[in-house]
């Protein structure tokens, strides 16, 4: 049996579904029935105007991003499919805080609805600081 490391938190039976199917020359159908073609964002200009199109939707409030790029150093086995940081660099007497978020290079060819699940789930990082507050009963939206 092949291991399937990206599958490793799911359940034993989907793991064993994943294997039987992989083991069956039927997995990339079963993909390809759901996910017929694949995305054409290919530049990192392009990347950077989709994310902002998706913040400005659903999040316009939230902190602007000053960067949005396909990073070739992401390893997709090892870290992450994508990183939303931010970084603090020093101008002069200020320090500067950069709100960036870096997609693996390795997503620029999948389907739309794919690099769509990266994107919104970097951009989530906002959500996650919302719901820290609400348990620590401090919501700033009451």
């Amino acid at each position: 049996m092949q291991p399937l490391p990206y599958l490793s938190g799911y359940q034993s039976e989907i793991q064993q579904q994943v294997q039987t199917l992989l083991s069956q020359g039927k997995l990339a159908d079963v993909l390809l029935k759901r996910h017929p073609e694949i995305h054409s964002v290919r530049s990192d200009k392009a990347l950077y105007d989709y994310t902002i199109a998706i913040k400005n939707q659903y999040l316009r409030k939230s902190q602007p991003l000053s960067k949005v790029i396909f990073d070739d150093k992401i390893s997709l086995k090892h870290q992450a499919l994508g990183l939303h940081s931010y970084v603090a660099r020093k101008q002069g007497t200020k320090i500067k805080a950069k709100n960036e978020i870096r997609i693996s290079s390795r997503l620029k060819k999948v389907p739309e609805g794919l690099l769509r699940m990266v994107v919104v789930h970097e951009l989530e990082f906002e959500l996650r600081l919302l719901l820290t507050l609400i348990d620590a009963d401090q919501n700033p939206y009451r």
